[in-house]
């Protein structure tokens, strides 16, 4: 038994004063409100639940500021892509551990307790599958274990190089599977995350592009009731190739075919119109916003104020993990929807503080994509962050006020980060970063030799 005393908590019911989290075997067992801290609690300013980060591709982060260099004509993203194939094509199982370990110590200390590791770097260079055709699961569950970000595996069937089942490309290779293969993917994975704590299993068909129609009928029957997540409607020639295959746009096609309901999480939908909006909220599904990576790679901008009024629900991910931060994603989501409309404070209330309906509903939407509520209440995991109020913007602010100020001041703000429990993150840092990031640094170096 163990005990977290704070000045201010966020719960379900709003902030709580001198709070008290009392925690066994790494969960809440009882929130107490207007209490004095005992003598061994440890003592906070202000809690926040954990962060859910509902999409990653971990491989990436190796990548990070690789492609900010323009070519010979105009960059977007599938010239991005292009790179991405590349470096994809030259890791290691043990890159991509090393990869994804660091990146998880930097999401843990960025104020993310879950990630959704939507995971399609399968097999061998050459295409072959490992021995064990879940070799790169588990070193996704190796690295989850080892930075201690509780994990919601997603694994990712690929099949087909663009709209109407065509062979897939070459350097695609590593993406691959049939169904059959797939399904023996799924299981493997399955395996290797039965010994991480709160981990999940959901299903990823990639995307419309990259499975027909049949086979993500069969992957949904796969899935049951666990998550499903796929991207679409992300770039405009998306649109545009899937109205010259079906003479349908991609989210309107998917809603035609697919039960989407609210195990679906819609990631990216940038170009959803003004009906698929309304469509997409009515179906329970969530939508996963990526605000940075959209930003990166020139995708467009989400009607995120339109999907709010309509009750959608939305969460944030890191996709290409350029870079990594709940207030960053949160930042950026608000300012583009400000940058399109014309407007001030478009994801909040009138007289309400947008920091906190930014957070909440991404916490709301997350939880939801994941399987995995995130909320401080009895009976919830104990996977917390709490924030410092020492900074001389921050200091004498309300809790409203101090969360504004980590998402649109200052993203540096986190102190510490407790997964079931136990505190991973003290001020600012990982505790097992330096063993873990000597490793990642020489993953790197080789990576940038091959």
């Amino acid at each position: 038994m163990q005990a977290v005393h704070a000045k201010s908590a966020l719960t379900p019911q709003g902030w709580l004063g001198d709070a008290r989290l009392v925690i066994e075997a790494g969960v809440i067992r009882r929130v107490e409100a207007g209490v004095s801290p005992q003598p061994d609690d440890e003592r906070c300013d202000l809690i926040v639940p954990g962060m859910p980060n509902l999409h990653s591709h971990a491989f990436q982060r190796g990548m990070a500021g690789l492609a900010e260099t323009r070519g010979p004509a105009a960059d977007n993203f599938w010239t991005w892509r292009e790179a991405m194939y590349r470096f994809a094509l030259t890791m290691s199982p043990d890159d991509v551990e090393a990869v994804a370990a660091m990146l998880y110590v930097e999401m843990l200390e960025a104020g993310f307790t879950r990630v959704g590791e939507f995971h399609y770097l399968h097999h061998d260079r050459d295409g072959r599958p490992y021995a064990a055709i879940g070799e790169m699961a588990a070193r996704i569950a190796a690295a989850a274990f080892e930075s201690g970000l509780r994990l919601t595996l997603l694994p990712c069937f690929y099949a087909h190089a663009t709209f109407g089942g065509a062979p897939p490309r070459p350097e695609q290779r590593r993406f691959v599977c049939d169904l059959d293969g797939f399904a023996r993917l799924v299981e493997e994975a399955r395996a290797a995350i039965a010994a991480l704590s709160g981990a999940g299993l959901g299903l990823a068909p990639h995307s419309l592009r990259a499975v027909t129609t049949e086979e993500l009928a069969a992957i949904v029957a796969m899935a049951g009731p666990a998550p499903i997540h796929i991207h679409v409607a992300e770039q405009t020639k998306e649109v545009e190739d899937c109205l010259a295959w079906r003479h349908a746009r991609p989210i309107e096609h998917l809603l035609g075919v697919a039960p989407v309901d609210q195990r679906w999480c819609l990631i990216h939908a940038t170009h959803a119109t003004k009906t698929e909006i309304v469509r997409i909220a009515s179906s329970g599904a969530t939508v996963g916003l990526c605000p940075v990576t959209e930003a990166n790679l020139g995708d467009g901008t989400f009607g995120a104020a339109q999907f709010r009024v309509q009750g959608g629900r939305f969460g944030i991910g890191s996709d290409s993990n350029v870079l990594i931060g709940v207030a960053d994603e949160l930042r950026q989501l608000e300012y583009a929807q400000r940058l399109a409309l014309r407007e001030r404070n478009v994801i909040g209330d009138a007289k309400a503080s947008t920091g906190r309906a930014l957070f909440e509903a991404a916490l709301r939407g997350g939880g939801a994509a994941l399987a995995a509520p995130a909320r401080l209440e009895p009976g919830a995991p104990a996977d917390f962050v709490s924030l410092r109020r020492d900074h001389a913007l921050v200091d004498g602010l309300k809790p409203d006020g101090a969360l504004d100020a980590w998402i649109f001041v200052d993203s540096g703000l986190v102190d510490r980060v407790w997964v079931g429990g136990e505190k991973l993150v003290e001020n600012g840092r990982h505790r097992r970063r330096d063993a873990i990031e000597t490793r990642f640094r020489s993953a790197i170096r080789s990576l940038r030799a091959a």
